[in-house]
């Protein structure tokens, strides 16, 4: 299996690729981070203080109760606090409804307070539509507007949406293309709530607000703005109810106020047309008791009155607070009117969160009409009890009257009159108490919420981040390649390696042969030192391992089809063998395809087809090669038209038998075994086969049939040799020569021909074959 050495070796064949692929995603990178909008973060945090009194002791599950409150509490102040209604308080606060940019070539800058001018708008025909106006100075006192123009710095002009006037803020220069974007409010808050975020504090009241914008100070301002108008809101919730009951108060004192005028003018107009000035004095014990009757009475029409009134306003107003019991000396009353001045509250801060037909409102209005007519039931009782009262002191009343029936009538109504007038005042006097006390209510409310930190302006951007960036973008390059180079390698169905070959078979390799660079086919030559040279000699001396009880060997030379060498590695099997001293002869016996003769440059001859078809003796079939003493080649003759039957001829029994006594070695050149079973018939002669396998040309499924051969024995002794192995990092852990391998410029071997550029030797995985261009004509397989 591969290890770490061998997947880098593997890989860094294509460090061009890497260094291309890490240099495009930096400048990308680059590009990004110099032309990507910035945004900037600022944070201020809040204090929300609880208005609940913790009282004593508590046990845990009151506690718990509490928290889970709490905890309610803070999330709905989160949600007030993301509001659009909140939000546009700030933005109107702020006026932020006008954005400035400066307008470079590729990005634009959010130039908010630095901007050296502002716009005034004189005339809005819709408020409620953004536009665009960009500004294109002259120079520092003249521009143009959306191409119009030119028009003076504090000049008013018009255009279709309004009329406006430029005006300078500071003394700063002015850049030449300016954009100024008007956005309404509620739009202008949707955009700033986009990068509004509120966290609470585990455990605490206390709430972090951070925004991000296109500028820092915007971001902090914002946040500032937020915080200060929810202060206010808190404010003004408080205040509500407080108001309420002022104008309710003022409304009944007005009313108060003109009874008692009417009142008032009553008495003098009676006193001034009856001439009475002070009543008899010897009525004296009656007109006690029938003014202690009187003012029992007007105690007990005071507290109806304040009931009817109670009654009227509830019936009036069903979805405002009751102001107070108005003086009425009833503990479930109070208890009941507390309770429904709490529930519409809360129903209210419900309604700025949820629809009305939100589940939890319906329940809250159901529970407020409850307790409405719970109140107006308790009313009810409280009025017949007055009025039973009543009864019993104008009972009383009555019998006084009838004690001094004597007394002047005009007497008698001279102290009705007054009896009106001293209620009335005594309802007006309690009204402005009340009052008075609402108003130092209103003066002293402050804000449950309180500013623990301000946001500041922080200039350092956190988007784009510019570590994460580059880093992100140099994985980027290594990932790209690294995909590529992984589909190509599963996709390629090519033998590549000894590697791909060990996982499909266990037959042995018997050695690797390099790619030829030079015109001819015969490369082993008398003295010749080059590196493939010297892997024949490999192979050479690895036959004898195999070949332990053949003194006189038969080699079989096969392979799954057509052009992965088979002729070139048994013509230079047999030279090898050759310069041992052996008496060599390599038969060619693809007789559908011979390629020996021609690859040796020899003219035809006579050969195997004439000698079975007795046309020939077997002592003229050899054929010397020129420059080698031992070798000999034994040709194919006129390809037949029936190659496959002519192999079945006896007349082999004879060859075999006079090569074997006039030749050391015999090396047969067949047609391949994957296509003809032209090798099967030849196996019988063989005492080894060498099956040749070209690097990224035999498929790899094909090295299934090797196996098959190697573990029936159908061929004898099947060896691989991988042939055409380019001197490539990246296959396997095998160069040229095994584990060893072989290099260049060592000493041990002479230098190969100059084959490869400096541009192919860095670029030649692009489409070229394991980095080597294929030329037909300059290579031998």
């Amino acid at each position: 299996s591969l290890n770490i050495k061998d997947i880098f070796f593997k890989y860094i064949r294509f460090l061009p690729l890497y260094i291309i692929c890490v240099a495009l995603a930096l400048l990308s990178a680059y590009i990004y981070l110099r032309y990507s909008t910035e945004f900037y973060r600022s944070m201020g945090q809040l204090v929300i203080k609880d208005d609940k009194n913790s009282g004593g002791l508590q046990d845990d599950r009151v506690a718990q109760l509490m928290q889970a409150d709490r905890s309610t509490n803070i999330q709905t102040e989160i949600e007030f606090l993301q509001s659009r209604p909140l939000m546009e308080r700030a933005v109107d606060e702020l006026g932020l409804n006008f954005n400035y940019f400066s307008t470079g070539k590729i990005k634009e800058l959010n130039i908010y307070k630095r901007s050296p001018l502002r716009i005034e708008a004189s005339e809005l025909k819709d408020s409620a539509q953004s536009f665009t106006m960009n500004l294109a100075f002259l120079d520092q006192n003249k521009f143009k507007v959306n191409g119009a123009g030119p028009y003076l710095v504090g000049q008013d002009f018009q255009l279709p949406v309004g009329k406006f006037r430029i005006i300078r803020v500071n003394e700063g220069e002015i850049w030449s293309e300016i954009k100024i974007v008007y956005n309404p409010t509620s739009a202008q808050a949707g955009m700033l709530l986009g990068g509004l975020v509120v966290v609470p504090k585990q455990g605490t009241g206390i709430l972090t607000l951070s925004m991000e914008s296109t500028n820092p100070s915007l971001s902090a301002d914002v946040i500032n703005a937020l915080m200060k108008e929810y202060q206010k809101v808190t404010i003004e919730d408080k205040n509500l109810s407080t108001k309420k009951s002022l104008d309710f108060i003022n409304a009944n004192l007005r009313d108060r106020e003109i009874e008692l005028d009417s009142i008032t003018q009553k008495l003098v107009s009676y006193r001034q047309a009856h001439n009475i000035i002070d009543p008899a004095i010897q009525a004296n014990n009656y007109f006690t008791r029938i003014e202690e009757a009187h003012k029992s009475a007007q105690v007990q029409r005071l507290q109806l009155n304040n009931a009817l009134q109670i009654q009227d306003y509830l019936r009036g107003n069903s979805q405002s607070t009751v102001p107070s019991s108005l003086g009425i000396d009833d503990p479930t009353l109070n208890t009941l009117i507390s309770g429904y001045n709490k529930a519409q509250l809360e129903r209210k801060e419900l309604l700025e969160n949820a629809q009305p037909g939100h589940l939890i409102v319906q329940q809250k209005s159901e529970e407020i009409d409850l307790l409405r007519n719970k109140i107006l039931e308790n009313v009810n009782n409280i009025k017949s009890s007055y009025n039973r009262a009543l009864g019993t002191l104008q009972q009383s009343g009555s019998e006084a009257v009838s004690q001094i029936r004597t007394l002047p009538t005009k007497q008698q109504d001279l102290l009705d009159i007054q009896n009106q007038l001293e209620g009335k005042l005594k309802i007006y006097n309690q009204l402005l108490s009340k009052r008075e006390e609402q108003a130092i209510t209103l003066a002293s409310t402050i804000s449950n919420t309180k500013v623990m930190q301000e946001a500041i302006p922080d200039s350092t951007p956190v988007r784009p981040n510019r570590r994460s960036t580059q880093i992100l973008a140099f994985f980027i390059g290594l990932l790209i390649p690294t995909i590529i180079i992984a589909i190509l390698e599963l996709m390629n169905d090519k033998i590549n390696s000894r590697h791909d070959i060990e996982r499909f078979t266990d037959a042995t390799i018997l050695g690797d042969v390099g790619h030829s660079f030079g015109e001819k086919t015969l490369v082993v030559t008398s003295g010749n030192r080059r590196v493939i040279a010297e892997q024949f000699r490999i192979l050479r001396s690895n036959l004898q391992y195999i070949l332990t009880k053949a003194p006189q060997p038969v080699i079989m030379v096969t392979s799954s089809f057509s052009g992965e060498g088979k002729s070139f590695v048994s013509t230079n099997m047999g030279a090898v063998m050759a310069l041992a001293n052996k008496k060599t002869i390599v038969l060619e016996f693809d007789i559908r395809k011979p390629k020996i003769a021609l690859g040796l440059g020899m003219a035809k001859h006579a050969g195997l087809t004439n000698f079975i078809l007795g046309k020939v003796e077997v002592s003229q079939l050899p054929v010397k090669v020129e420059g080698f003493d031992n070798l000999f080649i034994l040709p194919c003759g006129p390809i037949p038209p029936n190659p496959g039957e002519l192999l079945l001829d006896t007349k082999l029994d004879d060859l075999f038998v006079y090569l074997k006594q006039n030749f050391d070695v015999v090396i047969m050149d067949t047609a391949p075994v994957g296509m003809v079973g032209d090798a099967l018939t030849l196996s019988k002669y063989a005492d080894c086969t060498l099956y040749i396998v070209r690097q990224g040309h035999t498929y790899k499924k094909q090295i299934g049939l090797v196996d098959d051969y190697y573990r029936e024995g159908k061929l004898p002794k099947v060896s691989i040799v991988l042939n055409d192995v380019k001197v490539q990092a990246g296959y396997g852990k095998y160069g040229y020569g095994g584990n060893y391998g072989y290099g260049y410029g060592s000493g041990y071997f002479e230098d190969e021909p100059a084959h490869q550029t400096g541009f192919q030797k860095w670029f030649g995985w692009l489409g070229m074959k394991n980095g080597q261009v294929e030329k037909t004509k300059s290579k031998k397989v």
